[in-house]
């Protein structure tokens, strides 16, 4: 961030930055502190195993003063190795960070759930090396992957880096490994000091252009993240997006990863047993499907490996699971439109989460295009999800169950009807939404609100926009 302003009204006063050395804050004693309790400035899904990690002395012959800063594990199931530096990074603090991430690409579950106990104990809280092993499975989006660990992926947090490290950091990352440069600065605002982390390399467009083609080249280990990737990000789509309701029932059709032979005697294998082909959605990021046929909660890619597995004795490589899994259509939540989720039929998981992908389940605009919505005009639950870029699904769900929504029975189907899922907030209401629209002056052509006064597309816009 090279730019901070104190804003008052239209005055913007430069605010300068300081150091953690001139604040007097210390590298391990402050700036770890901070990443540890927040390991999302590490990237997305980011459990910490562990800190000040020395136990190779011994073995490797490294001294005991060099510790590991910081030891992750993302949800991918990889490694994450992390090299603070409270001021401007040394020329070879990546030497430092590849010389960690290649000791811990040999550590197994064991090792990791051991360093995680002691990790623990350390800070006061006393827990058993089975449980500290299960958190690790159960943070692993799908399989244990012994190959996905021996990839690590690199994290060095500094104020600065020499243009030694950067260029050298963009070679390696060309050449397949993966060191992310985050620049930590500290900031005096009125007496409060202000900490910012700020991602400065691979920027989202390096990743895209530059890095991109030569990972898709890489290993079979390189595939299977980024597949596992894939599938968890969905996952955390829809669930952003509040697209399923939870008790959504999804049908299996394997796809991606099993060729036509293995996918007709999957079919087969399910078809023995209707209860194999049924999973139920929960909105859950970690393990969002319980199969019916075991009661058991999975990831859409676990699934799949599982069911893959089940039926040829094999573990597969490299399913994206979430183009397994359609929404059963014919099962219809109490809370939704029947004919906004007919629209859903046939789209996978991985397809409908490219549809809503950047949607959130914020509804702060809904409520003000509903509040601007007149009397005696209505839209539909699609118009409006196309203006404040969501889906009619989520926004029927929301309408059904928000009780703080403004103006709720303006929105009807896409025919012009009241959604079955309609619900009054008051249960004690006696009258329907179309008694209240007919009141407001909305003309209806048998059970059917009359096109004239549907609000168009550019009108509920301009609403919005205020």
């Amino acid at each position: 961030m090279d730019h901070l302003f104190a804003v008052a009204g239209r005055s913007a006063t430069p605010i300068s930055p300081t150091g953690l050395a001139a604040e007097g804050l210390l590298e391990r004693q402050h700036l770890q502190e901070w990443v540890i309790a927040n390991p999302q400035v590490l990237g997305e899904s980011v459990l910490v195993i562990t800190a000040e990690f020395d136990r190779w002395a011994d073995t490797d012959g490294i001294p005991a003063r060099d510790r590991l800063d910081v030891l992750g594990l993302d949800a991918t199931g990889r490694l994450v190795v992390v090299e603070l530096k409270r001021g401007t990074a040394d020329r070879d603090v990546h030497l430092q960070a590849i010389t960690y991430a290649a000791l811990v690409s040999r550590f197994d579950l064991d090792t990791l759930a051991q360093a995680h106990r002691d990790f623990l104990t350390g800070r006061g809280q006393a827990v058993e090396l089975e449980t500290c092993r299960q958190h690790l499975l159960d943070h692993v989006e799908g399989d244990w992957s012994p190959e996905l660990l021996q990839r690590p992926r690199q994290v060095i947090i500094a104020a600065d880096f020499p243009k030694q490290v950067t260029h050298t950091v963009v070679w390696l990352s060309e050449m397949n490994l993966d060191i992310d440069l985050v620049q930590v600065g500290l900031w005096k605002v009125e007496g409060h000091l202000v900490v910012g982390f700020t991602k400065v390399y691979p920027t989202p467009e390096v990743e895209e252009f530059t890095l991109a083609p030569a990972r898709v080249e890489a290993k079979a280990a390189a595939r299977k993240l980024e597949e596992r990737s894939r599938a968890r990000n969905a996952a955390h789509v829809l669930v952003a997006a509040g697209l399923l309701p939870d008790g959504t029932r999804l049908r299996l059709t394997p796809r991606h990863g099993a060729p036509q032979s293995i996918r007709e005697a999957i079919l087969a294998w399910v078809g023995e047993d209707d209860r194999r082909t049924t999973a139920i959605w929960n909105n859950n990021t970690a393990k969002p499907l319980t199969w019916v046929a075991d009661g058991l909660p999975y990831t859409p890619t676990g699934l799949a490996n599982h069911i893959f597995k089940s039926v040829t004795g094999r573990t597969p490589d490299g399913i994206q699971g979430t183009t397994w899994w359609d929404v059963d259509t014919d099962d219809v939540p109490s809370t939704v439109d029947p004919v906004e989720w007919a629209t859903l039929a046939g789209a996978s998981l991985a397809d409908l989460a490219k549809q809503l992908n950047g949607a959130r389940k914020d509804w702060t605009s809904l409520h003000t295009l509903l509040g601007a919505v007149p009397s005696g005009r209505w839209t539909t639950y699609g118009d409006v999800a196309s203006v404040i870029g969501s889906h009619a699904v989520p926004v029927g769900t929301h309408l059904a169950t928000c009780g703080q929504c403004p103006n709720a029975w303006r929105v009807l189907t896409a025919s012009g009807r009241v959604s079955a899922g309609f619900r009054w907030t008051d249960p004690t209401r006696t009258s329907s939404p179309a008694d209240v629209l007919a009141a407001e002056g909305v003309r209806f052509d048998g059970d059917a609100a009359v096109p004239e006064a549907h609000l168009s597309l550019e009108e509920l816009q301009g609403l919005l926009d205020g």
